[in-house]
């Protein structure tokens, strides 16, 4: 039987990586094209290929991949690199940003211009302004609690005093004033629990704020000057915080010893002492805030730039990929090095579908197991070694480094004599 002549059309592999890139062949092979754009990205992608070529020994035997397969890890190592970076930015910049505009984003995670608002196009390499918003927002309620502004919303409603009636439910009456549609906080109140915040009643305070803060025994006194003052006073300087609390005195003793009543209120019930009759003051007032009358993430009256729709957490910050152009040399290292990670793990995948080829007398086995493992111990390891250096470079660290030098420094020149002036 005679033996049949073959003729192969070809004797060599078809998918054999070159030993260079061709910049005008990598935009149509990227997955995402988000660096399609990019002139110096498309010459770094390309001279990757060679790079890839001297690394994985392609002068010395095949490499089973294309140069379609190198641009995609390439750009996939950009990708990587840019998500570090931000997530160690969103550590740095997050308290300060939060309640600022956020943007909307593409399905590449790019910001979308007419969305960016008062942000340059790159609000995540640009360094930020502290001001402290987790602080300010906490201490809001505070400030309100304590008496000293805030933003919720505090009200104001007067009650009839009614003769010989002593108790009053606070509750009911604003509740029932509130469902009639009139007033501030009209509506607001339905079945909102109220927290009483001030009790106090009006009348002419003319002779009142005539006698001073002890009720006008043999002294005169007014809150423009110190105090009290006779005839054989002896002025001095005093500092302007005793004033602030001499006329926070001064004005509790306007409510509560001067005014000749006081109150207790129980479960939002007031009881007036002692009990008011015909010459008692015709009205009571009542300082109030509606408990919950916005949840946490609601706008309302009285809350002006809380940005509760604005940025609340990593998720919301307007950063996106990093600028190709923006990557220093210390990056693009890293890309490299990553990248070559990713085409061994490419390659790996590819020869793992082949794991032994037969060959006339004899096999080949392919080294899928190793390629993988090394691919995934230089990933890790790559992505571990820019975290650990981020981390050391936040703007805490940086700020207790700056301490620490400061400290040596000092400690050295308490050795070293110095002239009389260092110019």
């Amino acid at each position: 039987m005679a033996v049949p002549k073959l003729n192969p059309a070809s004797t060599t592999n078809i998918n054999v990586l070159p030993a260079g890139g061709t910049v005008t062949s990598v935009a149509a092979t990227l997955p995402f094209g988000i660096y399609a754009a990019s002139a110096t990205f498309l010459s770094g992608a390309a001279d990757q290929v060679a790079y890839t070529y001297k690394k994985l020994g392609g002068d010395v035997l095949d490499i089973e991949l294309a140069e379609g397969n190198v641009y995609a890890a390439y750009e996939e190592a950009v990708l990587e690199y840019s998500y570090i970076v931000n997530l160690h930015q969103s550590k740095n910049a997050l308290g300060s940003m939060l309640g600022a505009p956020t943007g909307s984003f593409d399905q590449d995670g790019q910001l979308v211009s007419s969305s960016v608002g008062p942000y340059g196009k790159e609000p995540q390499l640009a360094y930020p302004r502290y001001d402290y918003r987790i602080t300010h927002r906490v201490s809001e309620r505070n400030i309100t609690d304590v008496g000293l502004g805030g933003t919720l919303p505090i009200y104001s409603a007067s009650i009839a005093r009614k003769a010989h009636q002593q108790d009053y439910d606070l509750q009911s009456i604003i509740s029932a004033s509130s469902a009639t549609g009139t007033g501030s906080f009209a509506n607001q109140v339905k079945n909102k629990r109220i927290t009483i915040r001030k009790v106090y009643f009006k009348t002419p305070r003319a002779m009142w704020r005539f006698y001073g803060y002890y009720g006008g025994f043999s002294v005169v006194g007014n809150l423009r000057t110190y105090g009290q003052y006779a005839d054989d006073s002896t002025f001095e300087i005093i500092p302007t915080w005793q004033n602030k609390l001499q006329a926070m005195a001064y004005e509790d003793a306007l409510w509560t010893r001067i005014s000749h009543y006081s109150y207790e209120i129980k479960n939002n019930r007031l009881r007036i002492f002692p009990t008011p009759d015909q010459t008692s003051p015709e009205k009571y007032w009542v300082d109030f805030s509606i408990d919950n009358q916005y949840a946490p993430w609601e706008e309302g009256a009285g809350q002006p730039g809380s940005g509760v729709e604005g940025i609340n957490n990593m998720n919301t910050l307007p950063f996106q990929n990093l600028p190709y152009e923006s990557i220093n040399s210390i990056g693009k290292q890293w890309v490299r090095r990553f990248a070559l990670a990713l085409t061994k793990e490419i390659l790996g995948q590819i020869r793992g579908k082949f794991a032994v080829i037969p060959i006339p007398g004899e096999s080949v086995t392919l080294n899928a197991s190793d390629l993988l493992n090394q691919a995934k111990a230089e990933q890790d390891l790559l992505r571990e070694e820019l975290k650990t250096t981020l981390d050391e470079l936040t703007y805490a660290e940086l700020a207790a480094k700056d301490s620490t030098l400061q400290d040596s420094a000092e400690n050295i020149l308490q050795a070293i004599p110095t002239g009389i002036f260092v110019g």
